[in-house]
């Protein structure tokens, strides 16, 4: 399976020229992440050191290349920077200036291909470096040495093999029973999620579960394979966004720098905005409109129900993948 292929839709001819840096604000911001992840990562998921944290920033002139071991033969070497600590290379633009993913760019690494704040609709720098840590817990997803056979091991592809079908499967986000089923399932998780310390955890735990099998029952087996990869995937990706906004919040010390920036907020308000909007979106949340972004909200929640219910669950997320289901202790088939 090759994932570039997905993002070669964001692709565009090169303009004339490059700049000569990369902008000072954009510096900083990486910066934060690097010594975020650094200082809270291996806290939130052990072994999340372990990952690339390549990052390609795409400006509308110019690709930044910070901290690849090998760059391909169309990047040209800037040296060390010492503030980012490590070396940065430079190419004309190739992705679109909004683009946010995370891919074997270059040299088939791992890599995290981002826009400027002001081009991925990030409201603010704290959300547009919590973005980048999301993008950063994919480079380890797809660093792990099994993750592309068993992702082929799902048998969702259908012939494709461009990877377009994680964007594309053909969900039945239209059907009027699965939407149901879909909104059930969300309220009750969300309730799960509003009483997380109530004594009425473990009842509605059981409620949502509940709900969740009988989601399953009305699904092809394939098409509840796509969502709980999903769920499990990206879901879980925005759970990491949350926690590590958290931590953050708590233990981390932002750098002068960082607290500089004209649209710098603190990270405690990040991690509220994160969850407020997840357990917002479980009430009134739409499937037919929102299509796959609305499984991200599920996994999020998941998690951190998962941190109150099996608060041992992270040690194998990559022993049991593709699913969450045997974490709540459901049967994976």
């Amino acid at each position: 399976m090759k994932l570039v292929s997905i993002f070669l839709l964001c692709a565009l001819s090169a303009p004339g020229h490059t700049e000569k840096s990369i902008p000072d604000s954009d510096r900083v911001r990486i910066a934060e992440a690097f010594r975020i992840a650094d200082s809270v990562g291996e806290t939130v998921w052990p072994g999340l050191g372990e990952a690339p944290f390549t990052v390609l920033l795409v400006t509308p002139e110019t690709e930044f290349l910070i901290g690849h071991p090998y760059p391909t033969a169309d990047f040209d070497s800037l040296g060390y920077d010492s503030f980012l600590d490590g070396n940065v290379y430079s190419r004309k633009r190739v992705f679109n200036t909004n683009v946010l993913a995370s891919f074997p760019a270059v040299a088939g690494v791992p890599t995290v291909v981002i826009g400027q704040p002001k081009n991925t609709e990030a409201s603010h720098s704290t959300r547009w470096v919590m973005t980048l840590l999301h993008e950063h817990f994919h480079q380890w997803q797809q660093s792990q040495p099994d993750y592309y056979a068993s992702v082929d091991s799902l048998g969702l592809a259908r012939g494709d093999t461009t990877g377009m079908w994680m964007l594309e499967y053909p969900f039945p986000y239209d059907s009027t029973t699965v939407n149901d089923a879909f909104s059930v399932m969300c309220r009750r998780l969300g309730e799960v999620l509003e009483g997380l310390d109530s004594a009425e955890f473990r009842h509605r735990l059981k409620a949502y579960l509940e709900t969740k099998k009988q989601f399953k029952k009305i699904l092809a087996r394939d098409d509840y394979a796509y969502f709980s990869f999903q769920v499990w995937q990206e879901g879980i990706a925005r759970y990491t966004e949350y926690q590590v906004a958290k931590m953050a919040a708590a233990v981390y010390e932002p750098t002068e720098d960082f607290r500089g920036l004209a649209d710098y907020v603190p990270f405690a308000r990040v991690a509220t905005e994160i969850r407020e909007h997840v357990a917002t979106e479980l009430m009134r949340v739409s499937l037919k409109k929102a299509r796959r972004s609305a499984f991200y909200h599920v996994g999020a929640a998941e998690g951190i129900v998962l941190d109150r219910a099996n608060s041992g669950w992270r040690r194998y997320y990559f022993e049991s993948k593709f699913s969450t289901d045997k974490y709540f202790g459901l049967p994976s088939d």
